[in-house]
């Protein structure tokens, strides 16, 4: 996997540094970025090289919450607020996914979307159904894109098609899912998915807890997205002193085990903010479904600014599409009004930075990725902006910015996840 791409090369190294080459060579090494270069050094002139001159070439994207059983309403009940879409729309369509048939149709159709995306990585729900989620992992893997892939865990608070008879049959059934997909895949992962704490009992969060503890795995799950959703778990969880700590009690929110991933946090404030950073917990930024939901807006600039991890979700079908583009430009918006609307002395954030949190920000998730650091895995997107012409010379910076408000994923020529080039037709 040794190999160059030429073209006009754009990445972060940072939440404040901007890297870019007009017609620079980008150069993969068994796998790894060996560097951004002017010229192609002597020792890698053998390389094959893929000249994309003219074409923007950025680090593959980071979606670190999607769903992937609700795919296929994505776009709907877009006029009701959290608890009652879940009810409504999530709850029946994730029911359906006991039938294989009906998995294996699905789950196609979105594995195929997710590899002609910018996304080279993703964290992603599936459903309690075992089959099911194995089905998913298998199509994801073979797309070439890496993920980690949660069968989700409820014992109340939801329907009977989606509740686990008991917390330890769950936990029974979790644990022989993990031993079965631990070392199967090369891409692909599992990830211990508590769906959240309402639809989870004491009893099965402390045996996630001890799965957690027993295989080293990360841990996904939503944290404070709606404040009924809040209010409902202070009934649940009285003696938990916040949201995040009804996870933590349970070894279920970062700090000494594997990452944790929380999505939405969009009422995150006083201690829970603060665990979130002293635990090194990953909030996953899901604006356009906290936009459709009627959530609210979370306090990005905050978070950044103490230094808690960010990166960014798609939450479809919270949200209606999965690119990774279209969440930067919409994070870029909401932050506008959370600016303009909530806190004046928090400004919004610019189009480097909700680059990084789509790209290096979630790629820290999944270790050295989304950068073209020296060292980190190669995943590359080659982006033919040709394709939305202007009349104007145009900087780095406008480029990146039309791509990212543009969000067209018609436009991506050329696509690699560790080195390997993936079949976009």
């Amino acid at each position: 996997m040794n190999f160059i791409l030429k073209g006009d090369i754009c990445c972060c190294k940072s939440q404040k540094e901007l890297e870019t080459l007009k017609d620079g060579y980008l150069i993969c090494e068994n796998a790894l970025v060996k560097g951004i270069f002017a010229e192609i050094p002597a020792e890698c002139a053998s390389f094959p090289v893929a000249d994309h001159s003219g074409c923007l070439i950025i680090p593959g994207l980071c979606d670190l919450h999607v769903h992937a059983p609700q795919y296929a309403f994505r776009g709907l009940g877009m006029d009701a607020e959290l608890l009652d879409w879940l009810e409504a729309y999530t709850f029946p369509e994730e029911s359906k996914y006991v039938e294989i048939d009906y998995a294996n149709s699905a789950y196609s159709i979105f594995a195929d979307a997710m590899r002609r995306s910018a996304t080279t990585r993703a964290c992603v729900f599936a459903t309690l159904h075992t089959p099911a989620t194995m089905l998913l992992m298998d199509k994801l893997d073979r797309s070439g894109i890496v993920t980690y892939v949660g069968k989700v865990n409820m014992d109340r608070n939801c329907p009977d098609t989606l509740r686990s008879e008991s917390a330890d049959a769950a936990i029974k059934a979790t644990d022989v899912w993990i031993r079965s997909t631990k070392d199967r895949y090369k891409n692909t992962s599992p990830i211990i998915t508590p769906r959240f704490v309402p639809a989870c009992s004491d009893e099965l969060m402390e045996g996630l807890g001890a799965l957690q503890r027993k295989y080293g795995l990360p841990v996904q799950s939503h944290l404070s997205e709606n404040k009924e959703e809040i209010a409902w778990v202070r009934e649940l969880c009285p003696q938990a002193d916040s949201y995040a700590g009804a996870y933590d009690r349970f070894g279920l929110f970062g700090g000494a085990g594997a990452p944790t991933i929380m999505a939405h946090c969009v009422w995150s404030e006083g201690s829970e903010e603060n665990l979130l950073k002293d635990n090194g917990v990953f909030v996953a930024h899901c604006p356009q479904s906290n936009i459709n939901l009627s959530s609210g807006i979370a306090p990005i600039r905050r978070f950044i600014t103490q230094g808690i991890k960010v990166g960014l979700g798609s939450d479809v079908a919270g949200g209606c599409h999965l690119s990774i583009l279209r969440a930067m430009s919409d994070a870029i918006q909401s932050s506008k009004l959370y600016w303009r609307i909530v806190a004046h002395d928090d400004p919004p954030l610019s189009v480097q930075e909700a680059f990084y949190l789509g790209s290096a920000g979630g790629g820290a998730f999944f270790g050295k990725a989304g950068s073209f650091i020296e060292g980190y895995e190669f995943d590359a997107v080659v982006i033919d902006d040709s394709a939305i012409p202007s009349s104007n010379p145009l900087t780095f910076e406008e480029r990146l910015a039309r791509i990212i408000y543009f969000s067209d994923d018609s436009i991506i020529r050329d696509k690699y996840v560790r080195g390997a080039k993936i079949d976009l037709d």
